[in-house]
């Protein structure tokens, strides 16, 4: 069988902690691709292409969504963003795990486009009080925004039951040994493609 990727979906409320876990989690959990969105805003000071995000120009986005070529997309303020298939193509094909840090509604959109290569999880904190706490503490956010996470924040918890795991971020330590449990799973499962493929390998076909 060929050594084909999977998929790991990791959502919850901005200030649960999901990337400081991706970033810890690191070489512990093998070669990953962390997908990284599309967009046609211009860059701003230090944002580099294809780290921070894939610049492309208005004309190129507007293909490629004709093309089928995003998993989801969006137009914010008058440019778009979205998560580009193309790469995850490429990273799925190179045996890498892929890694999606989106919301509950990219989370349906993938479920219904590429179900049985993803293994979800959801991070949360383990109180509202604390996600508050974290999000005001961390003094990035002004009040308007900080309040709009706390509303997202109260929407996305309903989802919860949609997703294969769900890490209360209450531990650091104890939710990183969870996120690495988890994305060695996301490594074992496979599509039912690939499945096929091992079961005719097996069966010496």
């Amino acid at each position: 069988m060929s050594n084909f990727g999977s998929i790991l979906i990791i959502s919850g409320p901005s200030g649960a902690g999901k990337s400081s876990l991706i970033k810890a989690a690191g070489d512990k959990i093998g070669d990953y691709y962390f997908s990284i969105s599309t967009t046609t805003r211009a860059p701003r000071e230090g944002e580099r292409d294809g780290i921070d995000y894939f610049f492309v120009d208005k004309e190129t986005f507007e293909a490629d969504i004709r093309a089928g070529e995003f998993l989801e997309y969006a137009q914010v303020h008058g440019n778009y963003y979205g998560t580009s298939l193309k790469p995850v193509r490429e990273a799925l094909e190179a045996g890498k795990l892929v890694i999606f840090d989106i919301d509950v509604q990219g989370h349906a959109i993938a479920r219904e486009r590429m179900g049985d290569l993803i293994t979800s999880v959801f991070v949360t904190t383990p109180t509202l009080e604390e996600l508050k706490r974290r999000l005001k503490h961390r003094g990035t956010d002004n009040e308007t925004i900080i309040q709009n996470r706390i509303e997202n924040a109260l929407i996305e918890i309903e989802y919860i039951t949609a997703y294969d795991f769900l890490i209360v971020n209450d531990d650091f330590e104890k939710a990183l040994d969870s996120f690495i449990a988890v994305a060695k799973a996301a490594r074992l499962k496979k599509g039912r493609k690939q499945a096929l493929q091992f079961i005719n390998k097996w069966r010496g076909q």
